[in-house]
Formats: C-alpha cells, structure tokens, sequence
C-alpha cells in the first residue's frame, strides 16, 4: 500500500477508506485521459460555417463605431498559434455582465500583453456592442479584444 501521509490516531478503517478513494482518483485520471485519446483520434468532422461577430474600434474610448463584422477564422493569425476566446455571459436573457466573468476579465486585462505574445485572444458576449464596450469602459479593459 503505497501511503503519502499518516495522520496521528488514524483508524485502519480510514487509512482503508482513503486506500481505496486514491485508487479510484488514479482509476478516474486513467480514463478521462482514454477519453481524451479518443476525442483527439476523431476523424476531420464536416465543415462548419465561419461565425461572424460584430467589433468596434481598437480604441475604447473612440466611441463605438464604426464597427466592423470579423469572422471566427480572422481571430487565428497563423496556424501555429492558439487562438483564446473568452466568453462573458452578458447578453440576451442575461441582462447584466456575470460578476465572476467581469473578475476573470479584470485580471485578463492585467496580463493581456503577456497572453499576446504567445496567442490570439478575443472576449465575447452576446450583447450589444455598444453595452460591451460600455462594460469594458467602466470597467477599464483598454487591454483587451471586445468582439459582440
């Protein structure tokens, strides 16, 4: 039995309960990497239409038009380079930005010069571009790639 801790006055029944958990975690790492396996061997799939989104300009603070459509493939500058799109929930029936997104963005924005180098990296949201790019105002995302 391989053992990583003893605890003080564990009972055997415990340290045989925890035996058998530490089994069953390596028995579930060992199948999501299967599954893993097996998605990345699918064959090529049919073609999907490229999804448009709507931009605006580079500038935040430029004002919201013009705007301009971009589709999904135009966000992967080389084929080499990974493409991060993060998508806030803000849109259609959900009326105001999600907080914990608007935490996760805060921080993208901080570090976004660093993701750059190494990948194309986009948010989006299904609202409107106008209350996005409200949102980021307020919220300061100067940093990042806003598309609706």
């Amino acid at each position: 039995m391989w053992r990583h801790t003893r605890l003080t006055d564990e009972s055997a029944d415990y340290r045989d309960a925890r035996e058998e958990l530490r089994l069953a975690e390596l028995d579930l790492m060992r199948h999501r990497e299967q599954v893993a396996a097996q998605r990345r061997a699918l064959p090529q799939g049919p073609p999907v239409d490229d999804y448009v989104f709507i931009e605006g300009p580079a500038d935040l603070d430029a004002g919201d038009t013009p705007f301009r459509e971009v589709t999904l493939s135009e966000l992967v500058t080389s084929p080499d380079r990974p493409l991060i799109v993060y998508h806030l929930m803000y849109g259609k029936l959900q009326t105001d930005p999600c907080p914990m997104c608007t935490l996760w963005i805060d921080g993208f924005n901080g570090i976004a010069h660093h993701i750059s180098r190494n990948a194309d990296f986009v948010i989006t949201a299904a609202a409107g571009l106008p209350a996005l790019r409200q949102h980021a105002r307020n919220r300061g995302w100067h940093r990042l790639r806003l598309l609706s």
